[in-house]
Parts: structure tokens; C-alpha cells; sequence
């Protein structure tokens, strides 16, 4: 007789669905009703939080985003709640300092965070020293993550090849995580070559592994059944509204077929149909915020140059603003180049705004003619340690009267970053003393304050 080895499923729907598809505008008010139901299903876990979430909540949405945590977690307490962090990043663009992570990490545990899924845009596991000593310390569960990446089509080559997974993931294990995530944030990992990752990280790893892969080329699902086939624990879906283009696959076509086999998850198909139905009916409300420039489902060009949706968003948001969108094309070439003289970092995170907009500053000023803060501070090292050597005449050229200093610091960055609570009580010290509004100001300086004083009737 086999033995059942149902796959455990995380749903994104309430975070990195509608993050993916509808610019994150996703109101609490709009998941409460259905959220009991959701409990029902059985996931394994919900992610619910992190990624653009909490910027966006303050943002644009006026919602404290620690109260949504709360209230989901009233009306789902039969499911583990997940949130994404950016590692040291947190839920900014920046490194932050210790004090801020770990002040950040006990809250989100104590509002009802369970599992702390941890990325790092360069996979400098460094960054993950603070929020791992945190997490442990809140007794949650860790996911550490390795970004997927490639530099060739298909997974190999020199840099991104099984090697490389293999070795940052046992370093990943032996920091304390409990599980682990493959984090394929473009939808380029092909169903052979999970199958491939996944057998040997198996082979390596005592630790579950969970595959998370965008539908963006169209190859999410298949290549989530061939991971399933070599052993992987558990895999990432989103309930059909939510669903496919930019966004993951759906869980509905799994339910089917995986039905009667080892794997089969005994999810009620009937229970998600009702659930499917509540979310067409709000979908309307965010249409405004979805891409309509094609009717593919699929984007055949991430096959062909490997940038996330969300990057190409931003580049041709930027060329418009310059009133060059005549030189996309231009900026596609270059990106490879500018990648490649900053070693090849994956492309998620904060990673990607900073190689996409020197890329196009790179094509309509002339290569490096204008280097932005960002691309200093990363030649810095402020962000890590990149998976390869940068190019050592442009970091020169980028350094050179940088304030900071022109030689690249070896150490983690989060080592030369002074305390940063004390400076944000201060700054609201007339309006708050609630640790929840500190970190809200800590992360965002400037919008995090215009979002309390709105909270508190200052403006």
C-alpha cells in the first residue's frame, strides 16, 4: 500500500494574489466576510501579510495594518497565518537596524503571525542573522527562502546551477529555519528543473521544502506537479479569481488532479466554488488596478528576458516620465548588461528597481553617466553580499566621493547600523508612544507619518 502524503498547500490569495494582480489594493473589509470559509478548507497555511501589504495599507488604503493580522486571525484560528519579510529589509526598501527587526518581528508575532516566511534579494544569508535570532525568540515558525535565479534559460551554467541551491540552503538549515522555501518570484523555473532542485534538495535537507512559483510563462503548474513527483512538502496556490497571469496557480485543478493519489490534499471542491464565487462578486471593485494591455494569459517574454512584471511596470512608468517608452526596448537589452556589472543579483525585492532604474538611466544618459543612490549604497554593500563579483571600475566609479566611504565594507550590513527606535519615539513623541505607530514611522519616514497623523486628527 502507498503511503498518503497529502501536499501541503499555502494559499496567497489575500497577500501575493492580489499583490500580483491587483497592485495590492485588497481591503480588509473585502476579506472578512469569507475568511471563516477559508479557515474550513484545511490549508496548511494563509499567507495574509508582508511583501507590499503593510506599505501599501498606510500608503494608499488608510488601514492600520496591524489590525488586519488581528482580525483575521479571530475568524481563522484553525490556520497558521504567514506573512513574507524581506529579511533585514523587513517590509521596506532598506536595511534597517537590528532593534527595528526585532522590535518588528515581536509584534507581528504577538498580533498573529505564525510563520515567518524570510528572503533575501541577494541570498546573503547574512541578512537573515537579526530576524532568525527574533523569530526564534517569539518560539515561530521559520521558512527561510532562496530567491530563485538564472542567468541562462534553463537552470545551470555557472552561477544559479543545483550546486549553488543546494549549498545556500544547508547554510539556511544550519541557521535554525524549520522549513524552506524555493521563492521562483518570475515564473521562470521549468517542470524538469524542478523536478531536478527539488529530488536533490530532498536528497541534502532534513527540513521540509515548499516551492513557490508565479504563473507568469505559463509553466507554474506543471512544473508544481513535477516538484509534487520528486518530494517536495508543499506548494503555493491561489484560489481561481485569483489566479494565473502574474499571479500563481490555482488550487482548484489540483484539488482534481491529485484526487486518489498519495498526495491528494481532501480539499471540499463544493466549499471552494461558494468561496470562488464571493470573490468574482468584489473582483469589480479592483478591475481598475488589473493589466488590461493584453489578453495572453500568459507573458512570453519573461521566457526571453526574465523580468518580474512588477519590474517592467516600474521601467515603463519611468520612460514615460522621461517621455522615452520609444527606448524599452533599449532598457530590455541593457538590464542583462547592468545586471551582470552588479554580479548578477536575483531580480525581486529590492533588487529589481534598483538594477531596472540604473538600466534606464544607463540608456538615456549614457552607461553610468548618472548613478542613483541605491546603486552607491549596494556597491556599498549595504545590501549584501551580491551572488558573484561586481564589476570592480563601475563600483569604483560609483563610490568614488561617496559619503560613506569608497572602499565596499565586508561586513553584514545590519553591523554598521546604529539603533533606530530611539530616533523614531522621538519623532513622535507629541502624537504616539504605541510601539505598533513607531514601527509604522520607522519603516516610512515620510508616509508613515502622514499616515498617523490622519490616524490622530493631526491633519
Amino acid at each position: 500500500m502507498i503511503e498518503k502524503r497529502p501536499i501541503k498547500i499555502t494559499d496567497l490569495t489575500l497577500r501575493d494574489g492580489h499583490q500580483s494582480l491587483f497592485a495590492t489594493r485588497m481591503k480588509t473589509e473585502d476579506m472578512l466576510p469569507v475568511a471563516e470559509k477559508m479557515d474550513s478548507i484545511g490549508f496548511y497555511s494563509m499567507e495574509v501579510w508582508g511583501g507590499a501589504t503593510f506599505d501599501v495599507m498606510t500608503r494608499f488604503l488608510n488601514e492600520n495594518p496591524w489590525d488586519r493580522v488581528r482580525l483575521l486571525k479571530k475568524r481563522m484560528p484553525n490556520t497558521k497565518l504567514q506573512m513574507l519579510l524581506r529579511g533585514q529589509n523587513l517590509v521596506g526598501y532598506r536595511n534597517y537596524a537590528d532593534d527595528v527587526v526585532e522590535a518588528f518581528i515581536e509584534k507581528a508575532a504577538e498580533v498573529g503571525i505564525d510563520i515567518f516566511r524570510v528572503f533575501d534579494a541577494l541570498n546573503d544569508e547574512r541578512n537573515f542573522i537579526a530576524a532568525f535570532r527574533a523569530i526564534h525568540k517569539c518560539e515561530r515558525h521559520i521558512q527561510g527562502v532562496l530567491s530563485y535565479s538564472l542567468t541562462e534559460k534553463r537552470l545551470g551554467g555557472p552561477i544559479f546551477n543545483v550546486g549553488y541551491y543546494v549549498d545556500k540552503a544547508k547554510r539556511i538549515e544550519d541557521m535554525g529555519a524549520h522549513s524552506l522555501c524555493i521563492k521562483d518570484m518570475s515564473g521562470i523555473i521549468s517542470p524538469y528543473d524542478a523536478y531536478e532542485l527539488i529530488s536533490a534538495l530532498k536528497n541534502n535537507l532534513k527540513i521540509p521544502i515548499h516551492l513557490h512559483t508565479h504563473y507568469t510563462s505559463g509553466m507554474a503548474s506543471m512544473s508544481c506537479l513535477k516538484a509534487i513527483e520528486a518530494g517536495v512538502d508543499g506548494i503555493d496556490t491561489c484560489l481561481a479569481p485569483f489566479a494565473l497571469r502574474s499571479s500563481h496557480p490555482a488550487i482548484e485543478p489540483f484539488i482534481i488532479a491529485l484526487k486518489n493519489t498519495q498526495f491528494d490534499p481532501d480539499f471540499n471542491l463544493e466549499t471552494i466554488a461558494e468561496i470562488d464565487e464571493y470573490f468574482e462578486s468584489i473582483i469589480p471593485n479592483y478591475m481598475s488596478f488589473a493589466d488590461n494591455t493584453r489578453f495572453s494569459v500568459i507573458d512570453i517574454g519573461v521566457l526571453m528576458h526574465q523580468i518580474p512584471g512588477g519590474m517592467i511596470s516600474n521601467l515603463v512608468g519611468q520612460l514615460r516620465q522621461a517621455k522615452a517608452l520609444n527606448r524599452l526596448k533599449e532598457v530590455y537589452e541593457e538590464i542583462p548588461r547592468t545586471r551582470k556589472d552588479m554580479g548578477f543579483p536575483p531580480l525581486v525585492t529590492p533588487t529589481s528597481q534598483i538594477v531596472g532604474v540604473q538600466a534606464v538611466f544607463n540608456v538615456i544618459a549614457g552607461r553610468y553617466k548618472m548613478i542613483s543612490k541605491e546603486v552607491k549604497d549596494y556597491f556599498y554593500g549595504l545590501y549584501g553580499k551580491p551572488p558573484v563579483d561586481v564589476n570592480k571600475e563601475i563600483s569604483g566609479k560609483a563610490l568614488k566621493g561617496y559619503e560613506k566611504g569608497e572602499i565596499p565594507i565586508e561586513t553584514r550590513p545590519g553591523d554598521i547600523l546604529e539603533p533606530e527606535l530611539p530616533k523614531a519615539r522621538e519623532a513622535l513623541r507629541d502624537i504616539s508612544d504605541n510601539m505598533e505607530d513607531i514601527l509604522i514611522y520607522a519603516l516610512y519616514p515620510m508616509t508613515g507619518m502622514e499616515f498617523l497623523k490622519k490616524k490622530y486628527g493631526i491633519q
